[in-house]
């Protein structure tokens, strides 16, 4: 394995979770008696230039072919591109807005509204599908850097590129880059939204590394990506979303814009927490450790005390927690999600039975575990009626912790 940023092989592990199945391939109950493929999940810091990565170990085809995620599921995730369509437009006045892994259209309806052109690139066929029917055009397509040139072609420069939630699932980080270089106009913007790195080591976050996500960002590697592409980060947001994210504000260079004292600040922060050098990213496999140690002791405990536990929710982080942490059916007997898609399936590798949301409300287990932790004030307001039999919610990240319904 060679860096993938910058050809290092100096390569040092940062976590070694194991061996599991890829976290959104769902099963069926006809899989429940054939074996699973598993990979390892060992994600590694380049010494060189400090990118944390995985090896590309599954083609991204076989992960976004048919995906199981649809962003419309979460009204607070809608609600926060809404937010960030409303920055973009008082920022750029685009006329064309195109969106990199535009999932069911959550984002660019909110551009539809007011009226602007638009296009999402969404590589997997269900989901975009699912836009279309909303009115999004989308083209079903993993973006590269012949696409780039074919949509620009076709439909001009864009004013404004997004890409939310996407950098960290790219193996080829170089030619993405030089992808949303050729999508973006010569005075546009490109926008990014990622998990930063940062607050995944502080907070624990372990369980948002699996397969589909090649790579995690500080905003250190992410301009030096950038500016391989021929793009400049001028500006950085620091975001609640997923546990913690940054927005990357991006132009191309030539436009003469200046990082603002947010870039430098951020970057500064990161030096002050060691990320700018290897020595800063130990330690972070023990405090992974303490973690499943803690829930699967909690597990256990109730289990010998005759609670029943049950979980909310079957996103891809739940499943790098289960099958790290060993936590099957005997101690986790289902869990629900709003997502059709994935009703009557089970989680892979642990394959706990995934139900309809009410089913929750009609078993009233003793406890619920909380697996989209990054959620969990959306949750625990869906959640309410748990109180009325006594139930407690609790998640294991970043510390294991009862939640008030």
């Amino acid at each position: 394995m060679v860096c993938r940023l910058c050809g290092s092989d100096r390569l040092a592990t940062f976590v070694d979770l194991g061996a599991t199945p890829p976290c959104e391939l769902f099963l069926t109950a006809d899989d429940l008696d054939r074996p699973e493929p598993t990979y390892p999940l060992h994600a590694r810091v380049c010494e060189a230039c400090l990118l944390v990565q995985l090896p590309a170990l599954i083609d991204p085809a076989e992960i976004f072919g048919e995906y199981a995620y649809f962003s419309s599921y979460s009204t607070s995730w809608v609600e926060h591109a809404r937010r960030l369509v409303d920055v973009a437009v008082e920022r750029a006045d685009p006329q064309l807005v195109v969106e990199v892994a535009s999932n069911d259209g959550y984002l660019l309806q909110h551009v539809l509204e007011r009226g602007i052109r638009c296009l999402g690139i969404e590589p997997s066929a269900n989901v975009g599908e699912a836009a279309r029917e909303r009115g999004v055009p989308t083209v079903t397509a993993f973006l590269d850097p012949a696409l780039a040139a074919e949509v620009r072609a076709e439909h001009g420069p864009a004013d404004v590129v997004v890409a939310n939630n996407v950098y960290a699932h790219i193996p080829d980080v170089r030619g993405f880059g030089e992808a949303l270089r050729t999508l973006a106009a010569d005075d546009g913007w490109v926008v990014i939204e990622v998990q930063h790195l940062l607050t995944m080591i502080e907070l624990g976050q372990f369980d948002t590394i699996y397969h589909e996500h090649f790579q995690y960002w500080t905003v250190g590697t992410a301009r030096a990506a950038l500016a391989e592409a021929g793009l400049r980060l001028v500006d950085v947001d620091l975001l609640p979303t997923h546990g913690g994210s940054i927005r990357l504000w991006a132009r191309p260079d030539g436009t003469g814009a200046d990082p603002t004292q947010a870039v430098a600040d951020v970057l500064a922060g990161e030096a002050a927490a060691g990320l700018d050098t290897p020595a800063g990213y130990t330690g972070f496999a023990g405090r992974v450790s303490r973690i499943r140690n803690d829930l699967v002791r909690f597990l256990v405990e109730a289990n010998e005390a005759g609670q029943r536990v049950a979980g909310y929710g079957a996103p891809g982080k739940g499943n790098t927690l289960l099958n790290y942490c060993g936590i099957r059916p005997d101690l986790l007997a289902y869990t629900v999600d709003m997502n059709p898609y994935k009703h009557g399936r089970f989680t892979p590798g642990t394959r706990i039975p995934i139900h309809e949301p009410e089913h929750l409300l009609a078993d009233r287990p003793d406890v619920v575990l909380v697996l989209p932790w990054n959620l969990r004030d959306e949750i625990a307001a869906q959640l309410a009626p748990v109180r009325e039999w006594g139930g407690r919610l609790v998640v294991a990240i970043p510390e294991l912790e009862v939640i008030t319904p």
